[in-house]
C-alpha cells in the first residue's frame, strides 16, 4: 500500500498553497493560480499519460510527444460534480497508429482517476495524429 502525503495552506481568503516532498502550486483566483478543478483536471491527463505511456513502452511503440487537452463541465446542482469530460489526445509523428489507439483505450481503463471521474461524469476519449 502505498501512502500519500500533501499539505495545503490557505490564507483567510481563497489563496494558499498545495505543497509535496518535490513542488509548491498556488491555488486561489489570481494569476499565476489554479482552481480545484483545474488540478483534477491536471491530474486526470497525468494519470492519464502515465498510464499510456507505460502502455506504449511495452507495446514498443515510438512517437514524438503527446499533447492531453481536457475539458470538462460542472453541474449546477449540489455537489457540483463534472458532468462530462472529454480527453483530446494528439500523438505527433506516431509508429503505429493502430497500437497507441489501442493504448490510449487501455489507459482509460487503467487509469485509476479517469475510472474514479468515470463514477459521476460521461468520459469520452479522442485520438487525433499529427
Amino acid at each position: 500500500m502505498a501512502i500519500l502525503k500533501i499539505n495545503t495552506l490557505f490564507k483567510p481568503e481563497f489563496s494558499g498553497e498545495l505543497v509535496t516532498s518535490r513542488a509548491t502550486v498556488d491555488i486561489g483566483p489570481e494569476e499565476g493560480q489554479v482552481f480545484p478543478y483545474d488540478m483534477l483536471l491536471g491530474a486526470l491527463a497525468s494519470c492519464f499519460y502515465s498510464t499510456f505511456l507505460d502502455i506504449a513502452e511495452k507495446k514498443r511503440i515510438h512517437y514524438d510527444s503527446v499533447d492531453i487537452e481536457v475539458t470538462g463541465e460542472k453541474r449546477t446542482e449540489i455537489p457540483a460534480t463534472l458532468k462530462w469530460v472529454n480527453l483530446k489526445i494528439t500523438i505527433k509523428n506516431a509508429e503505429k497508429e493502430k497500437g497507441l489507439i489501442q493504448a490510449a483505450e487501455l489507459a482509460g481503463q487503467y487509469c485509476s482517476i479517469y475510472q474514479t471521474l468515470s463514477h459521476v461524469a460521461e468520459m469520452k476519449t479522442q485520438v487525433v495524429f499529427e
